[in-house]
């Protein structure tokens, strides 16, 4: 992108961040309106609108009816009841992990106690370059002991912002720093026993800034292409499920993408 649609494409960010289209399903204004408001080229425009779609920052329906994301068509159910948890005590508790055993009462069942996990948050980040290859490190895990491919995270320190450490992970485990870095999704790894905040970015585009300060996080470092994405999975070479939710999220916007286009 040249400095004019850089420019266009960071204003239509920052309005859909500010809610200025509307809620969840809400369209946008038409192509014919934006390009006469942002004096770009319908060409251009078309551009920053995939880019955004391709983030997640944007739905499409249809050709060109473009939308706020985030509507759906399922209801949500309602008359359900939440467990009652009665109290909890701690097992064992340290800086890394904390198991406790929860008093727990489902609707209709008898209580029980159900052991708890606690770990860390945690902010895992995506980066894409301009030839479509995602910024990624071979590490060797001792728990399942095993090589395998991902991307570059880290527990949130106290007090810290989410994406202020997505940023300083990816610099401290690789030397890149991140430009566009943006929030796609938030969600709980083992949701049934383990409590651990997982929230995952997309950042498009990077300059190296040093050498990797994390020597015990750091891998080998390399730009995989997005296109090895689908064989590394099946290799089962892809660990983490920060990492596969990352790079799936990004196949699934990308997917969208290309139906689009080819309409």
């Amino acid at each position: 992108m040249g400095p004019k649609t850089t420019k266009v494409y960071e204003t239509l960010r920052q309005r859909l961040a500010d809610g200025a289209y509307g809620g969840p399903g809400d369209k946008i204004p038409s192509e014919r309106t934006l390009t006469e408001e942002l004096g770009i080229g319908r060409t251009a425009l078309r551009q920053v609108l995939a880019r955004l779609v391709a983030e997640g920052a944007l739905e499409v329906r249809g050709r060109s009816s473009y939308r706020v994301p985030g509507s759906v068509s399922v209801k949500t159910p309602d008359g359900l009841e939440p467990w009652r948890i009665h109290g909890e005590r701690d097992l064992y508790d340290n800086r890394w992990v904390k198991l406790q055993l929860w008093d727990v009462e489902p609707p209709g069942v008898e209580r029980f106690e159900h052991h708890v996990v606690r770990l860390h948050h945690v902010a895992i980040t995506a980066v894409i370059d301009d030839q479509d290859r995602v910024l990624m490190m071979w590490r060797y895990r001792f728990v399942p002991q095993r090589f395998g491919w991902e991307l570059p995270g880290g527990i949130v320190d106290h007090g810290e912002e989410p994406a202020d450490t997505a940023l300083r992970e990816v610099v401290e485990e690789t030397g890149w720093r991140p430009k566009n870095l943006q929030h796609v999704v938030s969600y709980q790894p083992m949701v049934g026993m383990v409590d651990s905040p997982h929230e995952i970015f997309v950042a498009h585009g990077a300059e190296k800034v040093g050498e990797p300060t994390d020597l015990e996080e750091a891998g080998h470092i390399e730009w995989v292409p997005l296109a090895d994405v689908p064989g590394l999975l099946a290799r089962g070479e892809l660990l983490g499920s920060g990492t596969l939710v990352a790079l799936l999220h990004i196949l699934a916007t990308r997917g969208k993408q290309n139906i689009t286009a080819a309409h």
